[in-house]
């Protein structure tokens, strides 16, 4: 099969249907599966927590996308992260995050995780030598965000996965906000990528779940194992639902890209607008290693605004065709407030959003009626 992008990700894992030819894969909605004879699972199926053919499909083709041994669907983004850090780590392992992270992931450290025994350092993970000096013996996983959610923040992949490697830790990847087109850490040297595909994977906001991506078949072995044993798995429609977003990425990834780029001119020259946070900008501190790690620099785009606060959430109220909410990647185009919403969790901590910053998921709309919108409601 062709190793081009969009071909995998149309075709991987969904090989006609042998009973009838149909060339999407079917929604699988069964519990159990008759058996040939006792213990002799007919291709591997037993139950549709330990495995659904929907759901198969799906995770061979993130596999196939992300370049990995194995893919792995779930209910949930978190659900994702949670299952390495239970497979990975034990009670006084330590765990390297960034300082700048999604507020789901924070809450799962600080409020589930730690009261596990799981110690975790906040760390601005551009700089390899503030990760370097944050290693210790019990660190088992140097965690990434990149870029970062929401102040969109740069880690060198290949560098930090060196010095994972260097001190026996693995280096996690959340591949989110640059989805599998534009960028491929485990080619970089990660071990595992995380993704909400909630978000870009799905593409379309009408389904939640979480993939990982192991490198190694061992590794993915054992996450597989946890998986089964804990339970947070894709139904098979979430996972049909989801692999036929994934078809599209390709072509959805250029038109957020394109109009995430127009979207940055009109910011960078509007007067209320005090800072534009955008890896595709050459002032933007980890532009250089966005520039030689991702295909282009995607559809998020998170700006500070004159005023402070209230001013910020008074632009994220006056937009109509950007809808307020939270979640992103989806072909319509939202934009929202993350110290009051997708961040609360992370308010008082080492990882606060400022008060005045908004973020913006750019969709596929008409890109002059996104302009115009933005427009209105800086005011």
């Amino acid at each position: 099969m062709s190793n081009g992008f969009e071909t995998l990700a149309i075709h991987a894992g969904q090989e006609a249907d042998p009973l009838t030819g149909a060339v999407v894969p079917p929604i699988y909605a069964t519990s159990t599966y008759k058996q040939d004879g006792v213990g002799g699972l007919r291709n591997g199926y037993e139950y549709s927590r330990s495995a659904n053919p929907t759901r198969t499909a799906l995770e061979e083709a993130l596999a196939a996308v992300e370049g990995g041994a194995r893919g792995l669907a779930f209910a949930s983004g978190l659900a994702a992260e949670d299952t390495v850090l239970r497979t990975v780590c034990r009670p006084n392992d330590h765990v390297i995050i960034p300082n700048d992270a999604y507020g789901g992931t924070y809450r799962l450290f600080a409020k589930v995780n730690e009261r596990w025994g799981l110690r975790y350092d906040p760390v601005p993970l551009g700089s390899l030598d503030a990760v370097a000096a944050a290693m210790t013996q019990k660190t088992k996983i140097v965690w990434v965000e990149t870029p970062t959610n929401p102040l969109l923040g740069i880690a060198d992949i290949a560098g930090l996965a060196e010095l994972a490697h260097d001190n026996d830790a693995l280096l996690v990847v959340d591949n989110t906000f640059a989805s599998p087109y534009l960028q491929r850490p485990l080619e970089l040297g990660a071990d595992i990528v995380v993704h909400s595909t909630t978000k870009y994977v799905g593409g379309h906001s009408d389904v939640v779940g979480g993939a990982l991506i192991a490198r190694s078949k061992e590794l993915g072995d054992e996450l597989a194992y946890h998986q089964n044993a804990m339970g947070a798995v894709a139904g098979p429609f979430d996972a049909w639902l989801t692999l036929r977003g994934l078809k599209t990425l390709g072509v959805r990834m250029d038109r957020h890209c394109d109009n995430a780029e127009r979207v940055v001119d009109l910011l960078l020259s509007h007067p209320k607008v005090t800072q534009v946070l955008y890896p595709g900008l050459a002032e933007h501190p980890g532009h250089e290693v966005a520039a030689k790690q991702m295909k282009r620099f995607g559809g998020m785009v998170s700006f500070r605004v004159a005023g402070g606060e209230e001013a910020a959430v008074e632009v994220c109220n006056r937009a109509e065709l950007f809808t307020l909410g939270e979640s992103l990647g989806g072909v319509e185009s939202l934009i929202e407030h993350p110290g009051r919403m997708t961040h609360a969790s992370a308010a008082g901590s080492p990882l606060e959003v400022p008060a005045d910053l908004v973020r913006l998921s750019v969709g596929i709309e008409t890109v002059d009626d996104l302009l115009a919108d933005l427009t209105k409601a800086l005011g």
